[in-house]
């Protein structure tokens, strides 16, 4: 057996985790000593009792290990353990290290560039559009985003960088063979497609659970640079993840909100303790030192997407940049008057991922804008 399907079977059994595998492994000297090791060997290890022994020691009637690789295999999904080199380095770091990480999509060496976005998942239209345009800034200049698939925050920054044609890192809180939340099947189906990755360190048919979840939030924060909360109450597990990344001693970055709305509390809160107000991408990739977010995409939350021109008329921003056949079949449908979401879908024909990165891509350039009663127009 190898160190590789060594790490696996470890991270499959219950009651171990990264902590304990980390202590077996130094008394040891490797995974596979540790699943081969005796049960009065194993038990005298620090933290390692009778119980825990017994379940390494057992480990073949516990697991199947054959067809977990061999169904991560047929799914099209690549098994990334510490003993590989295509580990991200970031993660290595950890004082918990997932033992493994189980890749939809693809990772590349631009992702060590990454930057987490967080927030709550019942989210206001403010922190919807604030999430995707820092999303769709960052993404368009460079940085991998890199966030939970949940709903609310989450899943406008993930939309939000794939609108930009940039990288995108989902981490979620459950196995691969088990996508949570199941509406965001398809977004997870469209960054695996090319524009990033869906990420677990949890076997195929893990459930998500109260558990998982905090044990994702460290993986966000250890594979991001800096951190950035968009919007969230004063009781929420984003501001778990941005003080896990303080504490990685990682900058922290918080969306302003009103003072007498629920749903920024926190971070407001995390303002006042000392985080860095931002209020567009350009604040952060300027602490970052990087280039400058192009001028079609340079909106901060709550700005319009037009600007005076020199002789003082309004011009669109992103007038002139090129579009795609799906952009120009979308501007063509919305030719006369706004429409619904439903009618989008079926007058373009396109699936929902593609659409609504489509229209976040066409509402950052200045074409597209939304009207009450959830309506989409041209501007």
């Amino acid at each position: 057996m190898t160190d590789r399907e060594s790490y696996v079977a470890l991270n499959m059994l219950p009651k171990i985790g990264p902590v304990r595998v980390r202590r077996l492994i130094e008394s040891l000297g490797g995974p596979e000593q540790v699943l081969s090791a005796t049960h009065s060997r194993l038990q005298v290890v620090d933290g390692i009792g009778p119980e825990i022994a017994k379940i390494i020691h057992d480990w073949e009637s516990r697991i199947d290990l054959a067809e977990e690789i061999r169904e991560a295999n047929q799914r099209g999904i690549e098994v990334v353990t510490l003993a590989d080199e295509t580990y991200p380095a970031a993660l290595r770091h950890l004082y918990d290290p997932p033992l493994v990480l189980y890749v939809w999509g693809d990772l590349q060496e631009r992702d060590r560039h990454a930057l987490g976005i967080v927030g709550s998942r019942k989210c206001s239209h403010y922190g919807t559009q604030c999430s995707r345009q820092f999303a769709f800034q960052l993404a368009a200049s460079g940085m991998t985003v890199v966030s939970g698939l949940a709903r609310g925050i989450d899943t406008h920054a993930h939309e939000g960088a794939i609108a930009a044609k940039g990288r995108t890192i989902a981490v979620i809180g459950s196995g691969l063979g088990q996508v949570y939340p199941p509406e965001n099947m398809g977004l997870a189906e469209k960054i695996a497609s090319g524009f990033g990755a869906v990420v677990s360190e949890f076997p195929l048919h893990t459930a998500p659970s109260k558990k998982t979840f905090p044990m994702r939030n460290r993986i966000v924060a250890g594979w991001s640079q800096a951190m950035v909360v968009v919007e969230c109450p004063a009781w929420s597990g984003a501001l778990i993840t941005a003080n896990l990344a303080g504490e990685m001693g990682k900058p922290v970055y918080a969306v302003p909100g009103q003072i007498d709305r629920p749903s920024s509390a926190g971070c407001n809160r995390l303002i006042r303790d000392g985080a860095i107000l931002v209020t567009g991408g350009q604040d952060i990739l300027d602490d970052f030192q990087m280039l400058p977010v192009a001028d079609s995409i340079q909106v901060g939350c709550g700005s319009t997407s037009e600007k005076p021109d020199r002789s003082g008329e309004a011009t669109s921003r992103g007038a002139d940049l090129p579009m795609s056949d799906d952009e120009q079949a979308i501007l063509q449908v919305l030719d006369q008057d706004p429409m619904l979401m439903d009618q989008l879908l079926e007058e373009t024909g396109l699936a929902l991922p593609t659409l609504n990165a489509t229209l976040l891509k066409l509402e950052m350039t200045g074409r597209l804008r939304q009207f009450p009663g959830g309506r989409i127009g041209r501007k």
